[in-house]
């Protein structure tokens, strides 16, 4: 076995060593000193060009203050925000490399250095450098900051909120720490916090500044009209769902359906697991007598980036034997951009154990494992959008705690203490929890979470590791031409039309001969096509190298642990198509 086979195989097992070994750290080492409020120094020129958006000039401001000072930590980090921001990745890892060669021991660096590896897709690695530089340093925020990015991605989500919250203790002022930090308050706070925040100038770009404001407006909405939470109103455990060919040509199935009623009017849902929660057209909402609640976009691949809609909440959902009630769907104005009714994502089940059994062609829903040491969780809910399942509340995210004014200071009126609190245990944390990997799931390989994408390493021609996204709304595997050409020729074909929601991609080209290794999987692919994918790797934060499409994973029985991000694969070539 070569040694890239070997990473592959042992990926999860390193991964979850490491972030089991850092999820050690902080408690230890944040009691170790006392760790004061940051008091940032008055902005310089380049900090200015860089807090309004002006990446370009901030970047050459940056670099003319490292030309003087080559190892400086605040300049550094300037000019990697800067890059960042322009989708210049490499530069990005150039420049915390030219640093650390000037400062090889500074802390903020080696953080630094993190966030990069973070972003180039290479979690494995930056789960090193942040448990190097917290070592180093207990008491930088944006260290913390990092373990939570690294917590949340590893389905950690107790443990993330526990690094934010010391994060933003130690550094209230820092934009992206504070920005993470008002994603965890309750509805009121949280109004207030995203209209301070917006007020002035934060470095965020267009596309994350419009997506503030349109979740402040939907949170605003909600503050004047409270939903009902989306509930299971049938009595059922387990159950065993029924679906068909949706998209076919004369060789293959390219996408399979569900049939479900919205308000007692049927529609056939596309399953996609690349999508999130239920999106459907602006002709089946009127059929169901869906009401506008608020104005929303849907992100997809495609050079516009995204579709204009609205949110609605329907009545009743029925899919097979299951009843929901009151529960949001997203709508889009344009059906010729679906080209079905709608779309269901699998995480709208994630209350449960989740089965795609493509060969015999069915959905079975199941119970999740218990947790250790909590009661049994119950398939209650429907999860129809995770950035929103706090929307309503009126309690902070945390209880049992014994002054909730502490955990959330820095809230409108209140002052961060000079030293953090003792980070809340898990079981404090209403509705989040660390990753639990039960003995029934042994089998089931970790992945990485980022909302409704499930994030897959993935070998590419046995040479390259990379971040794939399983996406069985899309009919064929593709990559992205920045990690096809690490391992094959690549040239651009006028001839494919690639479009999504995001409408089509300017520029599509064509991957030689590549073999992806993924799970227990081997696939061997000729003339892959190829598009970038920097919008979507921006997104989710880290390099996305493409999409595992249906031509790939409708051959498979795909298992899926949303909970905890675990998934396991299947392939049985007496069942299915032959790889």
């Amino acid at each position: 076995m070569t040694g890239r086979k070997l990473l592959l195989k042992s990926f999860s097992r390193v991964l979850i060593g490491a972030v089991l070994a850092i999820l050690a750290l902080p408690a230890q080492c944040i009691f170790a000193s006392q760790c004061a409020v940051v008091h940032p120094p008055p902005p310089t020129d380049a900090d200015r060009a860089l807090l309004a958006a002006d990446y370009a000039q901030a970047e050459n401001l940056y670099r003319i203050a490292l030309a003087t000072n080559p190892g400086s930590a605040d300049s550094s980090m300037g000019l990697v925000r800067a890059l960042l921001q322009q989708q210049e990745v490499q530069k990005a890892a150039d420049a915390v490399s030219a640093s650390l060669a000037a400062a090889p021991n500074s802390p903020a660096l080696i953080t630094l250095r993190g966030e990069v590896e973070l972003r180039q897709g290479e979690p494995w690695t930056a789960i090193n450098s942040a448990s190097q530089s917290i070592k180093l340093d207990p008491c930088n925020p944006r260290t913390h900051f990092l373990i939570a990015s690294i917590d949340e991605i590893t389905s950690h989500h107790a443990a993330a909120q526990q690094e934010i919250l010391i994060a933003r203790q130690i550094d209230p002022e820092d934009p992206e720490i504070r920005a993470a930090w008002m994603m965890i308050l309750p509805m009121k706070q949280r109004i207030a916090e995203i209209e301070d925040y917006l007020a002035a100038p934060r470095g965020d770009g267009a596309e994350d500044s419009r997506h503030l404001h349109e979740q402040l407006d939907q949170l605003k909405e909600l503050a004047v009209e409270p939903q009902k939470p989306c509930r299971l109103v049938s009595q059922i455990a387990s159950t065993e769902i029924p679906f068909a060919p949706l998209m076919a040509d004369a060789t293959h199935i390219k996408a399979f359906g569900l049939e479900a009623k919205l308000n007692n009017r049927t529609a056939r849902l596309q399953i996609d697991t690349g999508a999130g929660g239920l999106v459907v057209s602006r002709s089946v909402a009127r059929r169901a007598g869906l009401i506008p609640f608020s104005q929303a976009e849907q992100q997809g691949i495609g050079d516009r980036g995204s579709n204009a809609g609205f949110t609605a909440y329907a009545n009743s959902i029925r899919i097979g034997g299951l009843e929901f009630q009151n529960c949001p769907v997203k709508v889009l104005d344009n059906r010729g951009t679906l080209g079905v009714d709608g779309l269901i994502g699998m995480d709208v089940f994630s209350k449960f154990l989740v089965t795609l059994d493509y060969p015999m062609r069915k959905l079975i829903l199941g119970p999740l494992p218990p947790r250790p040491n909590a009661a049994n969780d119950v398939a209650s809910e429907l999860n129809m959008d995770e950035e929103d399942s706090q929307a309503g509340q009126e309690t902070p995210a945390w209880s049992d705690q014994p002054s909730a004014e502490t955990m959330v200071s820095g809230a409108t009126g209140s002052t961060a203490p000079s030293k953090p609190p003792k980070p809340v245990p898990a079981s404090g944390l209403r509705g989040h929890y660390d990753r639990n990997l039960p003995p029934e799931l042994k089998d089931y390989t970790p992945v990485l979470r980022v909302g409704h994408d499930l994030i897959v390493p993935a070998l590419l021609n046995g040479q390259k590791l990379t971040l794939m996204i399983m996406d069985t709304g899309s009919w064929a595997t593709t990559i992205s031409p920045l990690a096809a050409r690490e391992v094959t020729s690549v040239h651009r074909d006028r001839s494919i039309h690639v479009e999504g929601i995001g409408g089509q991609v300017d520029k599509v080209y064509t991957a030689n001969e590549v073999t992806i290794r993924f799970s227990s999987i081997s696939q061997r692919l000729r003339d892959v096509v190829s598009f970038d994918t920097s919008r979507v790797s921006r997104s989710v934060g880290m390099e996305i190298s493409g999409f595992l499409g249906a031509a790939t994973l409708n051959q498979l029985t795909i298992h899926i642990d949303y909970r905890d991000g675990l998934v396991k694969c299947d392939y049985d070539p007496n069942r299915g198509y032959k790889f």
